[in-house]
């Protein structure tokens, strides 16, 4: 795929496509959630659920909620509640097999980054797992000792935040960046 790239707000159509992505990144690990619980979190912020398509097809996707700093939602159970936080937490975060590598994370962490600057968020917070505290240090999160990472998480998850970078790329569309 060297097509178009799009960054854009999540459509009932994606669902599918969203569940075959988080499935193949978090089944083995005994994370994945399934889609009634992954659209409970879009619709409790749409506007900070981003799909990554290339030539009309999603191949990523970030799905990201405000929640309360120090908290994470509970992988096993829906939302229901709109926290009014100004932190926002990034459950998921997901880029096709074939496509890692080539910077495609990033431009969804940069766009969602800038959406959160935009909408006066000050923090982004997740919990890494599968060995990802390398790839998120790197983009300047910082583990938060003492963060309990229960909720479905094993042992080995990190709750990790970053300030909102105060110059975050943002495209000139809050909903769509090519």
């Amino acid at each position: 795929m060297n097509g178009n790239v799009l960054i854009r707000l999540i459509r009932a159509r994606d669902w599918y496509a969203i569940v075959e992505l988080e499935s193949a990144a978090y089944a083995e690990l005994g994370l994945s959630e399934g889609r009634e619980v992954l659209e409970s979190r879009a619709q409790i912020s749409p506007e900070t659920c981003l799909v990554l398509e290339i030539d009309g097809r999603a191949v990523g996707y970030l799905l990201a909620l405000p929640y309360p700093a120090g908290r994470h939602p509970d992988l096993h159970k829906s939302e229901s509640t709109a926290f009014a936080s100004r932190n926002l937490h990034l459950h998921d975060l997901v880029v096709s097999r074939p496509l890692r590598g080539r910077g495609m994370a990033q431009r969804l962490l940069e766009h969602v980054a800038g959406t959160a600057r935009a909408l006066g968020y000050e923090q982004l917070s997740l919990v890494a797992v599968g060995d990802s505290e390398r790839f998120w240090s790197a983009r300047g999160f910082t583990v938060r000792p003492g963060a309990v990472t229960t909720g479905g998480y094993d042992s080995t998850a990190v709750y990790m935040s970053a300030p909102v970078p105060l110059h975050a790329p943002r495209s000139s569309s809050p909903y769509e960046s090519g």
